[in-house]
Formats: C-alpha cells, structure tokens, sequence
C-alpha cells in the first residue's frame, strides 16, 4: 500500500519539478551607460521676467525668452512680450494692451558680470496721429547695459538688470533706467 504512495508522490514531484525546469531563461538586459545631451541642448536656456502690480495702476509683464549659449561667454536669444497697462480712478479708466518681440546678445564680462544689449519691437496704441481707437503703431527700442547673475546650482541663474533705452520716443513705454528681474534655466 506504501508503494502506490510513493509512487504518486514520486510522480508529482517530477512533474513539477519537470515544469520549473521547462520554463525559459531570459538574462537581464545590459545596463544602458548613460548618454548624456547633445552639445546643442546644453546650450539652450529659457527664462524671462514677470511683474505684477495691482492697485489704482495695474501693471502686468509676461516675457518668457529662449537663448542660445554661442561659447561660455557670449550668449544670444529670442523673446516675446507682452505688457497690460490699466489706470482706475474716480475720473478716468482705461487699459493698454502691448505686444510684441525682441533679440539680445549678453556678453560674460566676469563669471557673474554681464553687458546686454537688445532690440524690442512692441506693437502700441497710436494716441499721438490718430483719431481712431483702434489705431496701433509699431515701436523699437534698443536697449543697452549690463547686469548681475547670481548662480542657482549649475544650470540655472537669477539675474539683475539695469538697462537704458537708447531711442526713447514719447510712444516708448519705458522710462529711463529700465530695472529687470529676471531667472534662466538650462535644459
């Protein structure tokens, strides 16, 4: 009776023991070295600056910007603006909408001081030739002077601009010195 145990449970055995072994080996996969960026992406960087101000005048600023490191000191780029204006009082309210694009270059004169210079174009309400409400006029600005920047880690920087616009007209929306807050990020 003993015999007919061992045999069933000698057969079971074998038989799992069969399927385990059935199964297919697949090894790991290497490991992958790390590959790091194209030189062309280490040398991009976003950024821009952002400004806000609420009250009787408001005042908002969006202008992201892409630039390009051209060597480890020269950098050029592209960015876009835009600048709402509103004035609010017992007597007057009106808006401003501008808009528009500009190109830099920033020069690294030391490892945290820079020279800019930019061209903005900005598309503006026409108050001064116009009777029309609707009527806008481009405007340029050149924009030359320098800056701080102040390093984040290896790849990103907060920077301090002082500007002046060199063609200052009475459309330009700016006034002498232009102060600019801004970050860069590297990709």
């Amino acid at each position: 009776m003993k015999t007919p145990k061992i045999v069933f449970t000698s057969i079971v055995f074998l038989t799992v023991s069969l399927a385990a072994f059935a199964q297919d080996y697949v090894p790991p996969a290497p490991a992958t070295p790390y590959q790091p960026k194209s030189d062309f992406w280490n040398r991009i960087f976003v950024g821009g600056n952002l400004g806000l101000q609420f009250g009787t005048e408001t005042f908002v600023e969006v202008a992201p910007v892409i630039g390009y490191k051209v060597t480890e000191r020269f950098m050029t780029g592209i960015g876009i603006k835009y600048l709402y204006y509103r004035f609010k009082d017992a007597y007057a309210d009106y808006s401003l909408n501008e808009y528009g694009g500009s190109v830099f270059t920033r020069y690294l004169v030391l490892d945290n001081l820079f020279a800019h210079l930019e061209y903005e174009v900005l598309n503006v309400p026409d108050f001064y030739n116009s009777f029309r409400p609707d009527a806008r006029i481009n405007v340029g600005s050149l924009f030359a002077g320098g800056g701080y920047r102040q390093m984040m880690g290896s790849r990103s920087a907060i920077e301090l601009m002082i500007l002046f616009n060199l063609n200052e007209s009475r459309y330009s929306p700016y006034q002498n010195p232009i102060i600019r807050l801004g970050f860069a990020f590297g990709l």
